[in-house]
């Protein structure tokens, strides 16, 4: 597995990519753990530790050098946040 991503080309596409799918799927997973438990349901801070999980992607990317997979991270994680924003905002209302 370590070898698909050290073998990656350095795109800030690829970044995006990544950023962006791995917080909709766990975020998709939390969504559904929100709406059919009553514990979580009022939970939201599940979204945000969807959206740190790209901490990690972008520690791993940074320690193999790929600084503009990175930025790409970054960026997605800058727009998870807004969209986060956005939904509380929408929820307080």
């Amino acid at each position: 597995m370590a070898n698909f991503f050290s073998s990656l080309k350095n795109k800030v596409w690829i970044g995006l990519a990544i950023g962006l799918g791995s917080p909709l799927i766990l975020g998709a997973a939390a969504w559904y753990v929100m709406h059919h438990t009553l514990v979580f349901k009022k939970a939201d801070l599940l979204l945000i530790g969807c959206v740190a999980v790209n901490l990690i992607w972008v520690k791993y990317f940074d320690r193999i050098h790929k600084e503009n997979i990175v930025r790409g991270i970054v960026s997605a994680t800058f727009l998870c946040a807004f969209a986060f924003f956005f939904y509380k905002v929408s929820q307080e209302a």
